[in-house]
């Protein structure tokens, strides 16, 4: 079944949602192949792990990759809530992402608008781009989080 970029970026937001509950930044990410189906899901789990690269996207593309039996994602759509780090970005262009949809930027660490730009790079492979889906919620989770993690 195919949902709208909204419906799915809502799935991932669900995510995130589960990530901030175990005390993870909030940050979800879903692969969604080319019949709409979802395939892999995933949110943060860097503490969780002891992982600094268990970011949702990662666990996304890896949990995609062994779903379809494939380390090529070409007919595949990551939805992530927050812009793409540097690693997650370049992880999209080696799994051959077909697109990358995000929610809110990320004015520290973001690498496909914010700080960088990585895929106006010269790569084999550069996924297509839409930015500010649903952004406002997005942003709201992380803005939420981290101002519960000031207070306590």
């Amino acid at each position: 079944m195919t949902f709208t970029d909204e419906e799915y970026m809502e799935k991932a937001l669900a995510l995130a949602g589960k990530a901030a509950e175990m005390g993870e930044i909030p940050v979800g990410a879903i692969v969604v192949d080319k019949d709409g189906e979802i395939i892999a899901e995933a949110f943060n789990e860097r503490e969780k792990l002891i992982s600094p690269t268990a970011h949702a996207e990662i666990l996304a593309i890896e949990r995609a990759a062994k779903h379809l039996k494939s380390r090529r994602l070409s007919d595949c759509t990551l939805y992530v809530t927050l812009e793409p780090c540097p690693m997650c970005a370049g992880a999209a262009i080696n799994a051959d992402i077909k697109r990358v949809v995000y929610g809110a930027f990320d004015e520290k660490n973001g690498a496909l608008a914010s700080v960088t730009a990585l895929f106006d790079e010269k790569f084999t492979h550069i996924p297509r781009v839409k930015s500010r889906v649903l952004e406002e919620k997005c942003g709201k989770i992380l803005s939420d989080f981290f101002q519960d993690l000031r207070r306590r």
